[in-house]
């Protein structure tokens, strides 16, 4: 992905790579900007009014995205310079199932209860769907209190 260290197909991906994720998307505002995208908030007057963020940052931000290669823009107006952005590709594998943990994560959070939250589709079956992490072994949900590192020696 462009913007981010990536590592050769020798080489092992270390902390740097991670690290440069987690600080493009923990700036103030990107992660609201990424999730607002994602759940379709797509056009720079809806995000701006969705998140209550002033114009002049809102373009820096999706500038910086878009330099990441986290959002690309499209036209959307022949006849005037609108656009309106979505997640790319490589944004989609990397952002989404982040954005969706961190998202229902906040929503049960906030409450003290599971919330319906907003709804997600799983394209390739049409079904209304709500993901969990699950071993690729044995297809069981994965708890946080139940997964390990191995040490890298194993």
């Amino acid at each position: 992905m462009e913007g981010f260290p990536v590592a050769k197909s020798d080489e092992r991906v270390t902390f740097q790579h991670g690290q440069a994720f987690l600080a493009a998307i923990s700036e103030r505002w990107n992660y609201q900007i990424l999730r607002e995208v994602f759940f379709g908030v797509r056009r720079f007057g809806e995000l701006r009014r969705a998140l209550g963020i002033s114009a002049n940052i809102l373009t820096v931000r999706l500038s910086t995205l878009t330099e990441l290669g986290l959002l690309e823009k499209r036209a959307y107006r022949s006849d005037k310079p609108w656009y309106e952005y979505q997640l790319t590709e490589a944004a989609r594998e990397l952002v989404v199932p982040a954005v969706v943990a961190v998202t229902r994560w906040a929503e049960v959070r906030a409450s003290g209860q599971d919330l319906d939250g907003r709804p997600l589709l799983h394209t390739a079956c049409g079904d209304r769907t709500e993901p969990y992490l699950a071993c690729s072994s044995c297809q069981q949900p994965i708890e946080a209190s139940a997964l390990v590192p191995l040490d890298a020696e194993a």
